[in-house]
């Protein structure tokens, strides 16, 4: 009970402090959605947030994605993929009903993804990921190319852009994460400006537990919000966003 109680009262910390951030930039908090970061947690502590109405969640990992499916199958609840994606991993994920890869950040795996899903005769929306903060540990397109590269991608009939995601800086100093932050949503006006065929821009899947009160009032519309709602995890960051292409 304890545990139940504690992610419950976790939840209504973040969803205040949404509200707050909403509040303070002009916005409204229907605006923004809370995606539950689940990475490492076990299928039955995501349950009670799934039970509690707030039932968006993302895994990095397909092997989690595998792990956790026939477990959450029968709670009703919506997926996205948010960590890097392996080419070798795309069959496996498209097994299960993930309804949005956040992470699409190459061409080649736009092109591999778009043949399994012709295959398959289905459609998946997509995010693309931008490396705002030029860390080279972190995946993502250059800024500098983001614009061509949604070019690229809107060729591929399978997959629906719906907007852009960012990790940003790991960093206590957030005058400079909000520096990634708003240089994803100058990214997004430049690409709604380029009026591309076939291309949404609606999506600013940015900011984390330490950081959405920025993201928000920078824009995202998807805070994605893990270690606050279920604890602190074992692993490092890089654990997350750092696998091997």
């Amino acid at each position: 009970m304890e545990n139940k109680d504690t992610i419950i009262h976790n939840i209504e910390i973040i969803k205040k402090r949404i509200i707050r951030a909403c509040e303070k930039s002009n916005r409204t908090p229907e605006e923004v959605k809370l995606l539950l970061a689940t990475k490492t947690v076990p299928a039955e502590r995501i349950k009670i947030a799934l039970n509690y109405g707030y039932t968006l969640i993302g895994e990095n990992r397909v092997q989690e994605v595998k792990g956790k499916g026939d477990e959450l199958k029968d709670t009703p609840h919506q997926q996205h993929f948010i960590g890097h994606l392996q080419t070798n991993k795309i069959k496996d994920l498209l097994k299960y009903p993930v309804t949005c890869i956040e992470s699409l950040d190459r061409v080649g795996l736009a092109e591999r993804l778009d043949k399994r899903l012709a295959n398959k005769g289905k459609t998946i929306d997509v995010l693309l990921q931008i490396n705002t903060s030029n860390e080279e540990s972190k995946f993502g397109v250059h800024p500098g190319d983001a614009i061509e590269f949604a070019r690229q991608v809107a060729q591929f009939q399978h997959l629906k852009i719906k907007g852009l995601m960012t990790i940003g800086l790991f960093s206590a100093e957030l005058e400079r994460v909000r520096a990634c932050f708003r240089l994803l949503r100058d990214i997004q006006q430049k690409i709604q400006q380029e009026d591309i065929s076939g291309v949404e821009m609606k999506e600013l899947s940015m900011g984390m537990s330490g950081d959405l009160e920025v993201a928000i009032e920078e824009g995202a519309t998807i805070v994605r919000v893990g270690t606050a709602i279920f604890g602190e995890r074992i692993y490092p960051d890089s654990y997350y966003w750092n696998e091997e292409k």
